[in-house]
């Protein structure tokens, strides 16, 4: 196919929120307290964690890292939205592909961190005896390293097959921020295989891991319903509580939003998926950690009560 009496797109348009009637600064106003909430959060968390040599143990350090990768997470969207919604709509053809490729890294690496933190209290919990020797301070490491190389390979093929498409006509995005779906859609060369490509791994990435996740918590609830106390029962179930609230709203969205072999998205729906993902999820990961979390709340008003 010839595309040679057209221009090629160097930048895109960002639709943003178009159907907001009127009520731009009010959302305006929303995303700036989430994203403020966000990361006021998590550094707190991080900071906590760091901080305190109690917590130096690997299920506070898979917390401080899905903490620290949720500060980047929103990092990389919400200020984009903001700016849209200030009527600065236009991004480079370069940004819009570092913007996807960073966002998908970041979703792929936290997809991975929940499966390892998983792991860590299968072992904890099914293995008491065996947990130390296996799950020392390196091995976190090491399963977070492992985390971030998943990430970084996951979207790769997916962000090459799209800078090789051609795109000559719209460069207007429906869509509140660059994405692989509503990108391709404006390409004036074939993209079916790009779509094919994006299915099949978004499906293995998602689905080996919540495989992986659900796994262990059968193996979980089977060992902690074998406890002969209601205390000692509840006390096991305690650790999970939070880590599975995380797990639902993040995979659910991811799901909705990924596993879909469709050309073609209802706009609208993306949108509010896409809300709920890049800005709520996050938002609700301090709450849930610190609310559901004894020892962190222990901890936050020890410090709040040394201050004030």
């Amino acid at each position: 196919m010839e595309f040679s009496n057209q221009s090629l797109v160097t930048q895109f348009i960002i639709v943003g929120f178009p159907d907001l009637g009127g009520y731009e600064a009010l959302l305006f106003f929303f995303l700036c307290i989430a994203y403020i909430f966000t990361l006021s959060g998590n550094i707190t968390i991080i900071t906590l964690i760091c901080t305190n040599n109690q917590l130096h143990v690997p299920l506070y350090l898979f917390v401080a890292e899905l903490s620290f990768l949720e500060i980047w997470y929103t990092t990389v969207t919400i200020p984009k939205m903001l700016s849209i919604l200030l009527n600065v709509k236009i991004i480079p053809y370069v940004g819009c592909l570092l913007q996807m490729y960073f966002f998908h890294v970041l979703g792929a690496t936290e997809t991975y961190l929940l499966t390892a933190m998983a792991y860590d209290r299968y072992m904890a919990i099914c293995n008491p005896l065996r947990y130390p020797s296996i799950m020392t301070i390196i091995s976190c490491f090491e399963l977070a390293a492992c985390c971030w190389v998943i990430g970084f390979l996951g979207p790769l093929t997916q962000i090459i097959l799209l800078s090789h498409l051609i795109f000559c006509g719209s460069n207007t995005v429906e869509h509140i921020f660059c994405d692989f779906n509503p990108v391709m859609n404006l390409a004036c060369s074939d993209f079916s295989l790009n779509v094919t490509v994006n299915f099949t791994i978004n499906s293995i990435l998602l689905f080996f891991a919540f495989t992986c996740i659900i796994l262990s918590y059968i193996k979980i609830i089977s060992s902690v319903l074998k406890i002969r106390t209601a205390e000692g029962r509840k006390k096991a179930f305690s650790t999970c509580g939070a880590h599975l609230t995380v797990v639902f709203l993040f995979f659910g969205s991811a799901c909705f939003m990924y596993v879909r072999p469709i050309k073609t998205h209802i706009v609208n729906y993306d949108r509010i998926l896409a809300v709920v993902y890049s800005v709520l999820t996050p938002m609700c990961n301090p709450v849930i950690y610190s609310l559901r979390n004894q020892e962190i709340r222990r901890i936050l008003r020890k410090k709040l009560t040394e201050l004030f």
